[in-house]
């Protein structure tokens, strides 16, 4: 098995975890992975991506354009702004919930989610749109997005990994107090 694997969002929203939680995954299965990521600009409303590359053929952390197999989009434009990445037939799970970049705040450019989404449904052919605003109600938490898009990135075949590697990844990393809600995170769906 070899996966070409970005993750993409902003500053706050759980991209490192999730990159984290499935090289973790990954390293369960016995799978060599490369991971490359963004972590100076992590902060919020930073944006943030990361490379994993999981297989033998893994020779370096940076995936080449046309060469992602995932993209997980924790933000539309920022998923946009990763699509030429993406190989002919790849796959891209995204969230539905904007996050307002920096430089549209400050009045230097526009930004329209909706827009973002459109483009995604125009040119991806394996697109699946998660819910992010419906997630946080029916959870009652915002905070678990990283680990909803990961349950999604799952059910779509994808990933590649197994949800019991990634259970015992997400054991690892997050607090056992909140075990319980990211357990329903991983497995909720619209």
């Amino acid at each position: 098995m070899s996966k070409n694997i970005i993750l993409c969002g902003v500053g706050g929203q759980g991209t490192i975890l999730a990159s984290r939680l499935i090289a973790s995954a990954a390293m369960k299965k016995n799978l060599p992975i490369k991971t490359a990521e963004t972590i100076g600009m992590a902060q919020r409303g930073g944006s943030v991506f990361s490379h994993l590359r999981i297989g033998e053929d893994a020779n370096t952390p940076l995936i080449a354009k046309g060469t992602a197999d995932l993209i997980i989009g924790f933000e539309p434009g920022e998923t946009v702004r990763q699509l030429p990445f993406l190989k002919k037939g790849g796959a891209v799970v995204v969230s539905s919930r904007p996050v307002m970049p920096v430089s549209a705040m400050i009045g230097k450019s526009t930004y329209d989610a909706n827009a973002m989404l459109t483009y995604l449904k125009e040119n991806v052919e394996h697109l699946t749109i998660v819910d992010a605003d419906q997630a946080a109600s029916d959870l009652g938490s915002a905070k678990t997005l990283n680990v909803v898009l990961l349950g999604a990135a799952l059910r779509s075949g994808e990933l590649g990994l197994g949800e019991s590697e990634i259970i015992e990844s997400m054991k690892e990393r997050i607090p056992e107090k909140l075990w319980q809600l990211n357990f329903q995170s991983l497995n909720w769906s619209s």
